[in-house]
């Protein structure tokens, strides 16, 4: 929406009152499969090591599916061993942006894997959900589509205006992932970092606080109870709602 200033000139819409989202301080966000807690080595890189490494147990699990296979889009695994895995979480766990957060299972309390608020901006209310590593036994399970909900539903509780999602160009399961979650395309920046002395293009994807209402109502109708059979498969695809849920906005 633009409007015109006293010069004659398309300017966008005025933010009365505008004084920025609110800075993000350590929470836990807690919902019926997972828990989102503030990344602690002490606590989870045990746990988040050996989910790591744990092989896949779908039926038929996707190609190149070996553990360092999964860091691929991420730059490459950086650790050898448990105690690597360990002191790169304990550094992980210092920094505050990206501010990095466990995703726990409710259930076992075992971390299974990691994600994180990045390029955090509250005086433009600007913030990006990424580093995302979800272990095998977390991977598209609702337990996983939970936790992407509650970050979201956090950050536009905090007051920001627009929730980010980038990823590598060439990674179709997370741009698949991030319009299944209600993200629209944005488009691809070329060449827009070196990763690993290769070239990445870079998708960008963003949810706006005026879409959050409706996705809301998406989400939940997702996870309600009554969308899963006796066998956890659900019985309305997310997909479709979130899609629908754009559409009427």
């Amino acid at each position: 929406m633009t409007t015109t200033n006293a010069f004659g000139q398309p300017v966008g819409r005025a933010l009365p009152g505008w004084q920025g989202a609110r800075a993000l301080t350590p929470v836990t966000l807690t919902g019926r499969w997972v828990r989102i807690e503030p990344l602690d080595a002490d606590r989870h890189a045990d746990a988040l090591f050996t989910a790591w490494q744990s092989p896949n147990a779908a039926p038929e699990p996707p190609p190149n599916d070996a553990p360092a296979a999964r860091w691929t889009y991420l730059g490459g695994r950086p650790f050898d061993d448990g105690l690597g895995c360990r002191a790169w979480l304990a550094d992980r766990a210092t920094s505050a942006d990206p501010r990095f957060y466990a995703i726990v299972d409710a259930a076992s309390g075992q971390a299974q894997g990691v994600a994180a608020y990045l390029n955090i901006v509250p005086e433009h209310g600007s913030i990006e959900v990424g580093h995302l590593n979800f272990s095998p036994r977390l991977a598209r399970t609702a337990a996983a589509t939970e936790a992407m909900v509650l970050m979201m539903g956090h950050a536009f509780a905090l007051g920001y205006r627009r929730y980010e999602w980038k990823c590598d160009a060439l990674n179709a399961p997370s741009r698949r992932a991030a319009e299944r979650l209600g993200f629209r395309f944005e488009g691809v920046f070329r060449q827009h970092r070196v990763v690993q002395g290769r070239n990445r293009d870079t998708a960008w994807f963003s949810v706006l606080d005026g879409d959050w209402p409706a996705l809301e109502r998406a989400f939940a109708r997702w996870l309600a109870p009554d969308n899963f059979d006796a066998c956890g498969r659900q019985r309305c695809p997310l997909g479709e709602l979130t899609e629908a849920a754009l559409a009427a906005t």
